[in-house]
């Protein structure tokens, strides 16, 4: 079997402390340790120097698996990580176009950090190797290992939703951008929309020919596009969730009482519909006054991003909006909105879940959104909660026992809300059961197992083959 190579914008780096790891990271991991693999990627670090040194790249091994990590210098964090990734890629693919803020220096530090990413694994890379790429950060990454010489199988998973053509080709790179795609043998996404979207962007601006069995050819390659909705490990959330209470949460519990609490936790991050959600908790209160003083909203929103500005935007609203809520509908001995600004760890965040009675996900835009997965999955079987989930959402594809709302919708989101703090007890275990069936089949090593079939599946590319020095460097825009 063909080594496993794994690149990633971040690597979990193996550091000796018991941690539980990420959904995601998980199912890299068992994917590496079942073929003897290699994880790639930045360690976080920001470096001193300009980040071309061919020394940089520090290599371990732990139970089987080589870790080879860098850093970045100031310059390449800045233009690639802060500015081209998060200010021009995540909030077009996330259908915010007013927050893109493209700048020409951006875009070409974005494309070099990929080729100086591309010669640091040059050495590392073995002809028989599959490479496995993952998400925004890595969109030129074929095209940069294709230039440096490289004819591996070459997968690619976007975890983020990929926007329409009249979303997308506002990018001014947006041509460049889809020939580097198609660099790639595999592209997969979360959803069958997504993976629409992207051939009929490609379709906008050269022929597309269709090959069968979702293969396509564009700009001078042949690549396979497919569906492959990430899932969980639906047997570690509920063993996570499960057992006695740490005293605090089991204090909280007894404080609680009878009164209904509704859980939402996310980055904090503009995608994810928060204000609008604070606007719909507020609506639930104001239509059904029935409510007041026997539930409460917990919301918990780690910072990320904070050296964005539309992050520190948010924050500020949210801090505001929470104090206007409690301020208006609040009483003495109720607080209505707890809203929380902080990391929890994951295994005790699973048992928070188990203990609430609502989960409330309503991103606006969302690739998957893995949170949706976990509270269903952490829920008591014999008495679970509900879950209310946004349209907009990928996991809204396979989830479809939820509640089903549109979080621009305010007074549906809040009307879902009064249904789910009402649902008797036998339609709660028949939703949780349906939806738990969903996730056993399309669980993390479902995801993994497919991706990796059909990429292996595919024949490598020749030595002679034309994309290899088609083009010299990176495009730049004219």
């Amino acid at each position: 079997m063909s080594r496993l190579v794994v690149v990633s914008n971040r690597i979990a780096i193996p550091n000796g402390a018991k941690t539980s790891a990420g959904g995601l990271a998980v199912g890299i991991l068992d994917a590496l340790k079942s073929t003897g693999g290699l994880w790639f990627g930045w360690n976080g670090e920001i470096s001193e120097f300009s980040g071309e040194e061919e020394d940089d790249v520090s290599v371990q091994q732990h139970e089987g698996i080589e870790y080879a990590s860098f850093p970045l210098s100031q310059n390449e964090y800045d233009l690639y990580y802060c500015q081209f990734s998060n200010t021009v890629i995540w909030p077009a693919f996330h259908y915010r176009l007013d927050l893109v803020k493209f700048q020409r220096e951006a875009w070409e530090g974005y494309c070099e950090v990929n080729d100086a990413v591309a010669q640091r694994l040059k050495p590392l890379i073995k002809p028989d190797d599959i490479l496995w790429i993952h998400d925004y950060h890595f969109l030129p990454f074929a095209a940069a290992l294709r230039r440096a010489g490289f004819n591996n199988r070459i997968g690619f998973f976007l975890h983020i939703p990929f926007p329409t053509p009249e979303i997308f080709n506002a990018l001014p790179p947006h041509q460049e951008l889809l020939e580097m795609l198609c660099e790639y043998d595999l592209l997969g996404f979360q959803t069958e929309s997504d993976r629409v979207a992207f051939l009929d962007s490609v379709s906008q601006l050269t022929q597309l020919q269709n090959k069968g069995d979702k293969k396509h050819r564009a700009f001078g390659n042949t690549f396979m596009t497919e569906v492959y909705p990430i899932g969980i490990e639906p047997d570690s959330i509920k063993e996570m969730a499960e057992g006695p209470l740490p005293p605090k949460m089991a204090a909280m519990k007894k404080e609680l009482g009878d009164a209904r609490n509704i859980i939402a936790c996310e980055r904090l991050d503009y995608s994810k519909g928060l204000p609008e959600r604070f606007l719909a908790y507020e609506a639930l209160l104001e239509n059904f006054p029935q409510h007041r003083g026997k539930i409460r909203y917990s919301q918990i929103a780690p910072t990320s991003r904070s050296d964005v500005q539309a992050y520190q935007d948010i924050r500020h609203q949210l801090e505001t909006e929470a104090g206007r809520i409690n301020g208006k509908y609040g009483t003495l001995g109720w607080t209505p909105l707890y809203y929380l600004n902080q990391h929890f760890d994951r295994r005790l965040l699973m048992k928070i879940f188990r203990l609430t009675d609502v989960g409330l996900v309503t991103p606006l835009r969302d690739g998957m959104n893995l949170v949706a997965k976990e509270y269903v999955a952490a829920q008591d079987p014999d008495d679970p909660g509900v879950l209310v989930l946004s349209r907009f959402a990928g996991a809204a594809n396979e989830l479809t026992s939820a509640l089903i709302v549109n979080p621009y919708d305010r007074d549906e989101v809040a009307a879902a809300l009064d249904k789910a703090i009402t649902m008797p007890r036998t339609e709660r275990i028949s939703r949780y059961n349906d939806m738990m069936a969903v996730l056993r089949k399309n669980d993390i090593t479902a995801w993994r197992e497919n991706f990796l079939k059909d990429l292996e599946r595919i024949a490598p590319r020749s030595a002679d083959h034309g994309t290899v020095n088609k083009v010299a460097t990176f495009p730049k825009l004219a």
